[in-house]
């Protein structure tokens, strides 16, 4: 298979995965590149949901950003999942994408943390940010712009 045969093939089952996560969370998207790695992006209610698939590992992962005016947050969803209380410990979710199996597993797995996480993201700024840090997700200051004298 090919890399543009995978990232059609990847494109396409995350439409048919996500879509009903999509739709029930409110989720705009997906927004489809391929620049460096395939990836699907879904936002809503001020978070981003990256779903991009690397080939040469044979792997999907499901990247969960934040951003105020201030910082900027991402992390990947299952220790969010665990910071959250939705999962007990690490090594619940599947990644593995060497075929088109294992692909619709992952994706699965993933969206079903998405779902479970989505409402607790979209609460408030402040409850979005400590889950974030308690998650350990990288956290940057964005600059900002001052005016020249």
């Amino acid at each position: 298979m090919t890399m543009t045969q995978s990232a059609t093939s990847f494109f396409e089952e995350v439409r048919v995965v996500y879509a009903e996560t999509a739709a029930a969370a409110g989720l705009t998207g997906p927004t489809e590149t391929e620049r460096i790695l395939p990836v699907s992006r879904y936002k809503g209610g001020g978070v981003e949901y990256a779903v991009s698939l690397d080939v040469r590992e044979g792997a999907v992962e499901c990247d969960v950003s934040f951003t105020t005016d201030a910082l900027s947050f991402t992390v990947d969803i299952e220790p969010l999942a665990i910071a959250a209380g939705i999962v007990d410990k690490r090594g619940g979710i599947s990644y593995s994408a060497r075929n088109l199996k294992q692909l619709h597993k992952s994706l699965l797995d993933q969206a079903y943390y998405v779902r479970r996480v989505h409402p607790l993201l979209t609460a408030d700024a402040a409850t979005t940010e400590d889950l974030m840090r308690r998650a350990r997700a990288r956290e940057w200051h964005r600059h900002r712009s001052t005016p020249s004298r």
